[in-house]
């Protein structure tokens, strides 16, 4: 029996398999990709006077009193896209319980009276959520509002021009962009 022609397929599978697989298929799934959906293909990035400024698919932090907040992130020291992830923090977790608490305290002061939303006190599973949900868009307005001198009612109607709904209609939440819903808040103060 002669091992040559026993080892030789099996080297010329794996030769085919790999530029199949690793080469053609990976090119053409991008070729796609780039004509497809373009913009999504790119990062989907956001430019301001010809710089960029972030990616609608990527969250990042805002810390200004003026700006709406993003949710917690546990990526990495916070918004790191390099370890994107969550907490694992399972819901009986006395640490989960004891951040969320701490978080929801901080922001009772700064809207006495109003229920905190979730999300504004827990992280997404990737760490780099981009949206909030609208009710963390409302419980924001008064700050915002205050801090632009803004009338609450013109906040709420840029953060409804912003608000996405289910995709499809059927998939996911609703939505709001957090760096989309910031840079024209930014566009309607320089006016």
């Amino acid at each position: 029996m002669n091992i040559l022609k026993q080892i030789y397929p099996a080297f010329a599978i794996t030769a085919v398999l790999t530029v199949l697989l690793g080469i053609i298929y990976p090119l053409a799934v991008t070729g796609l990709a780039q004509l497809i959906f373009p913009r999504q293909a790119a990062g989907s990035l956001i430019e301001k006077d010809g710089k960029v400024i972030g990616s609608s698919l990527i969250g990042q932090p805002f810390s200004g009193p003026g700006y709406f907040h993003s949710r917690p992130s546990a990526a990495g020291s916070g918004y790191d896209g390099t370890a994107s992830g969550g907490t694992n923090l399972g819901p009986t977790s006395l640490k989960l319980m004891d951040n969320v608490k701490a978080a929801a305290e901080s922001l009772r002061e700064e809207n006495p009276g109003s229920p905190v939303p979730i999300d504004m006190v827990t992280a997404s599973a990737s760490g780099l959520d981009p949206h909030i949900t609208p009710a963390a868009a409302e419980f924001q307005v008064p700050r915002i509002a205050r801090e632009r001198r803004l009338s609450e009612d013109e906040v709420r109607r840029i953060v409804r021009e912003h608000a996405e709904g289910r995709q499809f209609g059927i998939l996911g939440e609703p939505r709001v962009n957090v760096l989309e819903l910031n840079l024209a808040l930014d566009k309607r103060n320089h006016r």
